[in-house]
């Protein structure tokens, strides 16, 4: 009396890992995006929203998660992790912003000076 169900081991995890880099963190990572992503698929349907792809297996689970590792097994969701230049890259334009937000070039920041009312109340 087998019923063909997937079960938590349906797709198997050894070659969704190695897709992943042998990194079951990215794994994690990147099936839990997915599966919010098909979530919001899912709650905004008939809302218009039409930004949010749709899922890409037809699968016999009704559960985001297993979706998104479908998705993976299938190769129709790849996973991309950035290189050590790109995330120097993405460093050194928050610093950028930080400093930039911090020089205040429109002078917003200079006009602000401690009020006499923050200082000791007057004794009379």
């Amino acid at each position: 009396m087998s019923t063909d169900r997937p079960t938590l081991v349906d797709p198997p995890i050894e070659p969704l890992l190695v897709a992943a880099g042998d990194s079951k963190f990215t794994l994690v990572a990147a099936a839990s995006k997915r599966a919010r992503e098909i979530n919001d698929y899912w709650n905004g349907l008939g809302k218009g929203s039409g930004r949010i792809v749709p899922p890409q297996v037809v699968s016999r689970s009704n559960k985001s998660l297993t979706m998104a590792l479908e998705e993976m097994a299938e190769d129709k969701l790849a996973i991309r992790r950035p290189t050590a230049e790109e995330l120097e890259e993405e460093r050194a334009e928050q610093e950028r912003l930080a400093a930039e937000i911090a020089t205040d070039e429109f002078g917003l920041l200079s006009d602000v000076r401690p009020s006499d009312s923050f200082n000791e109340p007057e004794t009379l």
